[in-house]
């Protein structure tokens, strides 16, 4: 005869995790966006820059999907399911528009910065709401916090002119 255990999925706090739920769910949708709109801008760069844009656009594109997996996975890790659909990130995303076509670097890299900078609205959001719910998944929002500033410290380097 075969014994079997019952674990539950998780033994946090249903509140607690559904607090995570309320504070990373629009992290990972905002670094969705963010994304497909970097793609977007990585394909229709143009400029005297254009081959440093493009190689850093894709990287931060790499950066978000990371950071987006790292979200998603802490909510569903705490057993709740998570909404990035297409549909749910293009009505849910507080990052503005990107503008459709070729466009030259300075303007592309102005608009992946707001982008990044309505994206970190989010994390930093998500940073003060989880200090006193869950350290862990605090730990996971300013993880997140800190590469988007290295990112968007890159990207503004290109048009300072300081």
């Amino acid at each position: 005869m075969t014994n079997f255990i019952t674990v539950p999925e998780s033994s946090v706090d249903p509140d607690v995790t559904s607090g995570v739920a309320q504070f990373l769910s629009p992290v990972v949708v905002n670094l969705t966006a963010l994304a497909v709109d970097g793609k977007q801008a990585h394909w229709h760069v143009r400029g005297a820059n254009f081959q440093a844009v493009h190689e850093l656009l894709d990287t931060i594109v790499d950066h978000a999907h990371d950071y987006a997996d790292t979200a998603a996975e802490r909510v569903v890790a705490l057993g709740l399911p998570i909404d990035a659909r297409i549909q749910t990130v293009g009505a849910q995303a507080t990052t503005p528009v990107l503008n459709a076509g070729f466009q030259q670097s300075d303007l592309v890299i102005a608009q992946i910065i707001a982008s990044i900078d309505a994206t970190l609205v989010s994390v930093r959001t998500a940073v003060e709401e989880l200090a006193e719910l869950d350290p862990v998944s605090q730990d996971v929002a300013i993880e997140i916090a800190r590469g988007l500033d290295k990112d968007r410290w890159f990207l503004f380097a290109h048009i300072s002119s300081k």
